[in-house]
């Protein structure tokens, strides 16, 4: 079981960093097509994808997005955040078995409705940007602190 807890926005300061990371494997990959409807052959098709430039299936570019939504709720601010906006640029392709590593950088901070303005950043194992943008997060009202939560079972999803 993993514990998580949150950062309140007064407790947060500009130049606050965390960092998330993950490796993208076949079945995150076959998930993430389902769940989005997002079946193009890049992803799922080998024999397509050696056609392509690419040479081999690569994971679906808001996969790295997704990567920062789970940064934000995991890490800064953490649990009880809302996620507002999102800019993005995809830089490089993400292969399967790529590790990526999201760092969120405070950039700004607004005190009227408590929004943190996160410069984010997703690097690859080799340190190559994959994927860059800006987010705008209202910061969690209430504190969380050790949070016990337990990996999800697909089993008992189905």
């Amino acid at each position: 079981m993993t514990t998580i807890s949150n950062t309140l926005f007064e407790d947060i300061t500009i130049g606050d960093s965390r960092e998330f990371s993950k490796t993208l494997s076949a079945e995150d990959v076959k998930l993430f097509a389902k769940t989005s409807g997002d079946l193009n052959p890049l992803h799922l098709d080998s024999d397509y994808a050696r056609t392509t430039d690419f040479g081999e299936c690569i994971g679906h570019g808001m996969w790295s997005g997704a990567l920062i939504s789970a940064a934000i709720a995991m890490t800064l601010p953490g649990p009880g955040s809302v996620y507002r906006s999102q800019s993005l640029k995809f830089n490089k392709p993400v292969k399967i078995g790529d590790t990526l590593t999201v760092t969120l950088t405070v950039s700004d901070k607004r005190d009227r409705v408590k929004l943190v303005t996160l410069d984010c950043v997703v690097n690859n194992q080799h340190g190559d940007k994959v994927a860059q943008g800006v987010a705008e997060v209202i910061a969690p009202s209430q504190k969380i602190d050790n949070l016990a939560i337990k990996p999800v079972d697909l089993a008992e999803t189905r």
